[in-house]
């Protein structure tokens, strides 16, 4: 870790100097815990000072962080902490009642104080007690040496799939040798280029893009602003009063940035940001075209799943060029298109998108290894993404197999509807799937999201659709909600919507 880089947590300000040696002292904590090679250490913890001194200090030993989704119920996190056979378990204070209940039996708690920023973000309650044999994490890490003889061989987390179908699955990666080549990452997410780097962080790091991307940034030595929770207006000052040069954003934020009044968007100065990225959905064109006109040609894409790894990238240049696109291969990269007889398609044929990542270590799914299987096809693997390459090498998305609505025999993918509709007024976020339907089997429902203050009525938004959709494509059934399901992120928790119509039925589509 740089000595001279900062992490800036509210009023907090802390070297990375003072992160390393509290790593080590971790590492030392864990070792003595009788945690190493293989183990994991489970964080709950929303971003934060500590989950920098977990995450490295598990490393030193060999053992693998696992983050952990803080929205989970008790029933879920339990799942995850017996799945990991967790041996440790770092969480914020007043986080304790979604874990106290669920603790596997033998397993550590060091319980991590709340910080005030966060506590004014959420609202959070910090007045739980600690279960019985916890530690305080500061404590605790006083008391601790400094490790000799760190492991050093380096290892990504294990991050938790969202678990749309059935439970979330563990992504456990094989460990890399110390000398290993850097990866596409690097490239991907801008520290190719010369420092200084200043990141701002918003995204939690239970997810995978906005964990490996804090810690490339650890490691080229950039001072990192932790936002704790996201705020359009909020994250404008902080780009401004830091003077951000580098960010991994997702493209809910986008939509938030552009929603904000006109008066409060140029009121505050992003020129000194350098390379803006985002993934972890498709990014509708308009709203892509939109950002780069605001804050110019920094604006960059990547698409790749947990498992594989980053496979494809663009820059505003392509995204110009090739609306809708989410780039293409990054050097070390394979990109194929398979129909569902196995045979490979040509430029603009649908089908479903397999990936290989060259320099990523292997990968299984803990207790898992059938699942692991399944998506494989030689080298290459799926997680169900639908789409086509162009003719020139361009990747487009449609959706998400599992997603997919079949309707009348007609295959339809919500991400089109999605897109379509986040482009009329007055819809500030919405989701769509199928529903049962005795005639087509289907029937295509959204569920919307209004602007506040929005007059928003079925017949008419429908009509709306008419100009940009097929009518086979147009919702029968509109729904609105105060607030849609979703997590930190911005992901809508799409399988929270979907499953009450589905409940008394056999099948899920």
């Amino acid at each position: 870790m740089s000595g001279a880089a900062r992490l800036i947590a509210g009023e907090r300000v802390v070297g990375f100097d003072q992160v390393g040696e509290n790593s080590e002292r971790a590492a030392s904590g864990f070792r003595g815990l009788g945690i190493g090679e293989g183990d994991c250490v489970a964080l709950f913890l929303r971003n934060d000072v500590a989950f920098f001194e977990a995450t490295q200090g598990a490393l030193l030993v060999g053992a693998y962080p696992v983050p952990m989704n803080w929205h989970s119920t008790p029933d879920e996190a339990g799942y995850i902490l017996n799945d990991c056979q967790a041996k440790a378990l770092l969480v914020h204070r007043d986080l304790l009642p979604q874990v106290a209940p669920v603790l596997p039996a033998g397993i550590t708690v060091l319980v991590v104080e709340t910080p005030a920023e966060i506590e004014r973000a959420y609202h959070a309650d910090t007045s739980p007690a600690n279960p019985p044999g916890a530690h305080d994490w500061h404590a605790w890490l006083a008391r601790q040496p400094r490790i000799d003889n760190p492991v050093q061989a380096t290892r990504a987390a294990v991050i938790y799939t969202s678990g749309t179908t059935g439970r979330p699955k563990g992504v456990k990666r094989q460990a890399a040798a110390p000398d290993a080549p850097p990866t596409d990452a690097v490239f991907a997410y801008g520290f190719q280029e010369p420092p200084p780097f200043r990141v701002l962080m918003n995204g939690p790091m239970y997810h995978s893009a906005p964990n490996g991307y804090a810690r490339l940034a650890v490691q080229h030595g950039a001072d990192i602003v932790l936002q704790p929770r996201f705020d359009a207006e909020e994250m404008l000052a902080l780009i401004e009063r830091h003077r951000i040069t580098h960010m991994h954003i997702v493209p809910t934020m986008f939509v938030r940035l552009l929603r904000l009044p006109e008066a409060v968007r140029q009121r505050y100065d992003v020129s000194s940001l350098r390379f803006v990225v985002h993934g972890a959905a498709p990014c509708p064109p308009h709203v892509k075209r939109a950002m780069i006109d605001w804050w110019g040609p920094v604006i960059n894409e990547y698409y790749g799943p947990t498992e594989s790894g980053l496979a494809a990238w663009n820059n505003a240049e392509d995204a110009l060029l090739k609306p809708g696109t989410v780039g293409r291969r990054l050097p070390g990269a394979e990109i194929h298109v398979f129909a569902d007889d196995g045979t490979e398609l040509g430029p603009g044929e649908t089908g479903e998108i397999y990936l290989r990542c060259g320099g990523m270590p292997d990968f299984t799914y803990i207790g898992l290894e059938d699942k692991r299987a399944e998506i494989s096809r030689g080298e290459l693997i799926t997680l169900g993404d639908m789409g086509w390459l162009d003719e020139d090498g361009y990747l487009f998305l449609c959706d998400r197999k599992r997603d997919m609505i079949i309707s009348g025999g007609v295959n339809i993918y919500p991400a089109e509807i999605e897109a379509a509709l986040l482009a009329l007024e007055g819809i500030k976020d919405c989701a769509v799937f199928g529903i049962p339907n005795e005639e087509f089997g289907e029937a295509i429902c959204a569920y919307l999201e209004p602007m506040p203050g929005a007059d928003l009525q079925p017949e008419r938004i429908k009509e709306e659709l008419a100009g940009t959709l097929s009518r086979f494509k147009i919702p029968r059934h509109i729904e609105f909600a105060e607030h849609l399901p979703r997590e930190d992120s911005g992901k809508i928790f799409k399988r929270k919507l979907r499953e009450p119509y589905w409940a008394e039925y056999n099948r899920g589509v």
